[in-house]
């Protein structure tokens, strides 16, 4: 192919695609259309060191921004896709110009779920977390002593607590649901993640929702919970899950679902139009799933890439994923969706441990807090479909190494 491909989304995955096209030495036309006004970046170090003062914005960039005019990638920053146009083969950006294409990637990405107005979501003061200009704004709130609520105990929620705890702030966490990470994890890591935020001075509050917020002259100042109870806030983190940006894609008529429906080898129901990353939904093991990691747009990008390159082998997603807070590294290795059985294993150091997880007898995934190890055994165990000796997970003594014998 040598015509234009246009690649609408500037993230993690939208780079990966032109990247890797590149490195596979095809030449084709290339255009990256991104919303914010600055070149790709990565997004997970924002919420950790660049919000701590850690990493300067610099060092997050994918590549210079030479880069691209020296790779004939043409980047058009601050303006984004008002309508796709499928049988001209063209999009439409805000300002009314046009760019033609002949194959079209959507690298569109997610967008966090905000509190509607009617319960205090639209006072000065209340944030979500999802790039640059929300981690810039969260700076300048980021202050010892200050009170901050956050909404939701899930990853975001987590990771913005322990950084918040960091710099000296009093953090109150609620979850509505019976305790955090309910969506996600098994409650032996809740448990153990509940007991090292609480041990960091980290209020949490389970089968705790929001009321409504409360606020002064426009600011935030109380939240009222479905307790009873008020507590007064400086500032707010909302954390209750991100939407997939399928609007473009439901807009020209592609098939959606929770997300942008694609095949194996990220293909959307229009074989011009391709879709990566968090606004995807891909086949997996037989269901249609959204993956909503660096890995995953990483993964699926490059395939995406070979097959435009003209390759025919289908994507196949091995999830895995990662969350840094305070000194904690949890690593997870596999998709723990169904299981109906967890088995807890000690690490070798003291805090550490790994739970896996089964469905109908398969393993399918692992937990490893601080456990590397257990990490790594059970991400090549998956990848080499080899089930675990329940004897050997069951002795804390015994080398893990055994298990991929």
């Amino acid at each position: 192919m040598t015509g234009r491909l246009v690649i609408v989304g500037a993230g993690q995955a939208g780079f990966a695609l032109a990247a890797k096209l590149r490195a596979l030495k095809d030449e084709r036309p290339m255009t990256i259309i991104g919303s914010e006004e600055v070149i790709p970046y990565q997004r997970p170090p924002l919420s950790k060191k660049y919000l701590l003062g850690e990493m300067e914005f610099d060092r997050l960039t994918f590549r210079p921004e030479n880069w691209y005019p020296d790779n004939g990638v043409e980047l058009l920053l601050s303006t984004y896709v008002e309508e796709i146009d499928r049988k001209a083969k063209r999009v439409r950006m805000q300002d009314g110009a046009v760019l033609e294409y002949e194959t079209l990637a959507l690298a569109t990405g997610s967008t966090p779920r905000t509190l509607p107005a009617s319960v205090g979501g639209d006072l000065a003061g209340v944030f979500t977390m999802r790039d640059k200009r929300d981690a810039d704004l969260l700076m300048g709130e980021m202050r010892p002593g200050r009170r901050l609520l956050i909404i939701g105990g899930g990853y975001i929620g987590l990771e913005a607590a322990s950084v918040a705890r960091h710099l000296g702030l009093e953090v109150t966490l609620i979850e509505m649901a019976d305790r955090i990470l309910a969506r996600v994890a098994a409650e032996e890591t809740a448990d153990a993640m509940r007991a090292i935020h609480q041990a960091h001075g980290v209020v949490i509050r389970e089968k705790t929702g929001l009321h409504r917020l409360t606020g002064e002259n426009g600011r935030v100042c109380a939240a009222e919970l479905s307790d009873g109870s008020t507590i007064d806030v400086d500032f707010v983190i909302v954390g209750i899950g991100v939407t997939p940006n399928d609007l473009l894609a439901q807009d020209c008529g592609l098939e959606v679902g929770n997300g942008i429906v694609v095949d194996e080898f990220a293909r959307t129901s229009d074989p011009s139009i391709f879709a990566i990353g968090d606004c995807a939904m891909l086949p997996w093991k037989g269901k249609r799933i959204r993956l909503e990691s660096v890995q995953n747009a990483v993964d699926q990008a490059e395939a995406a890439a070979a097959i435009m390159a003209g390759g025919n082998a289908p994507y196949d997603a091995k999830p895995w994923f990662w969350s840094d807070q305070y000194d904690v590294k949890l690593q997870i290795a596999g998709f723990n969706m169904g299981y109906d059985e967890t088995f807890v294993r000690p690490g070798a150091r003291e805090g550490s441990l790994s739970v896996w997880y089964f469905r109908e007898g398969k393993f399918i995934a692992v937990d490893a807090i601080n456990d590397a190890k257990a990490y790594v055994t059970g991400k090549k165990m998956l990848e080499a479909g080899i089930e675990p000796n329940r004897a050997v997970l069951a002795d804390p003594a015994a080398d893990l190494k055994q298990l991929l014998v």
